[in-house]
């Protein structure tokens, strides 16, 4: 595949997990939207180019596993699973249901496909760069990819983990930072401004890109370049809008986690449905 058509391919697949996503949290009629909305071009690129897996054995060994910290990002993530056949479409009605395989936060003991349980904030680095350590004492091949939120970094122990991986040397960790300026008290300026993350990443010994996050190029470049960096941990800053694309949650405070109307996210579906045919008919297209 050319790579004019691997990126338009590419970006069909994020809007398909953009529509998939917001069905999904049209189900019960709230849920956390923002956060989900900023990594969608993040994971299209993970799941639709970089990540080796099987579907249909999602605890094969020699596969590459992706540790979302931000956990409340789970219903961008299990529609991406859904989407690659980890288990069925329908099953995104379990969504936050009580006793259900999708809970508000990922889990790795409900969900197929799901390498870690995440959501209390801060910690789940530190279970990435575990996992990324004891891949490099089994001598696998696999990449562990992290995707922590700007808010999480007020956590210190994000800070110590990052040290450790610098020292380590762990150059088969790659971690995403999504930079949605927004965290659930509000926006990260405002709650305790972090500063500039990149530069911070580089005193601690990391290999720093800064992207636009929905960007599907920038961000598979960033990514491609970060697997020939061997002695170092990598980080990309993703540049993204909490909320994005969804008229009624974009970058507004309090869409952390938020009710709407059935009319609100069915126009949200209409309009993000129109962007996912397009991009289909500009796959079609030739040049």
């Amino acid at each position: 595949m050319d790579r004019l058509k691997r990126l338009k391919t590419l970006r069909v697949f994020a809007e398909e997990i953009r529509v998939t996503t917001l069905k999904e949290l049209s189900y019960i009629g709230f849920g956390h939207i923002g956060g989900s909305m900023s990594i969608v071009e993040t994971l299209a690129v993970l799941y639709g180019a970089v990540m080796r897996y099987d579907a249909k054995n999602p605890n094969w060994p020699s596969r590459d596993k992706l540790i979302v910290s931000k956990g409340h990002s789970g219903p961008a993530v299990y529609a991406t699973l859904a989407l690659k056949g980890f288990f069925p479409e329908s099953m995104l009605r379990e969504l936050n249901l009580g006793g259900g395989r999708l809970p508000s936060h990922c889990d790795r003991n409900k969900t197929p496909g799901v390498d870690m349980t995440t959501g209390s904030l801060g910690q789940g680095a530190s279970a990435a760069i575990g996992v990324a350590l004891g891949d490099r004492m089994d001598k696998a091949k696999s990449f562990t990819y992290l995707i922590v939120g700007d808010g999480e970094l007020n956590e210190g122990q994000n800070w110590e983990g990052f040290m450790f991986a610098a020292h380590k040397k762990l150059g088969n960790l790659i971690m995403f930072i999504d930079d949605n300026k927004q965290q659930l008290d509000g926006f990260t300026k405002d709650v305790l401004d972090i500063g500039d993350i990149a530069e911070k990443m580089r005193a601690f010994g990391w290999h720093v890109q800064e992207v636009d996050g929905h960007n599907i190029e920038e961000i598979l470049n960033a990514v491609n370049a970060a697997k020939d960096i061997a002695d170092k941990p990598s980080a990309i800053v993703l540049d993204t809008v909490k909320g994005h694309s969804v008229a009624f949650a974009e970058g507004i405070a309090g869409n952390h986690h938020m009710n709407f109307t059935p009319e609100q996210i069915n126009e949200a579906i209409s309009s993000a449905e129109r962007v996912l045919d397009l991009s289909r008919k500009a796959l079609l297209e030739r040049g």
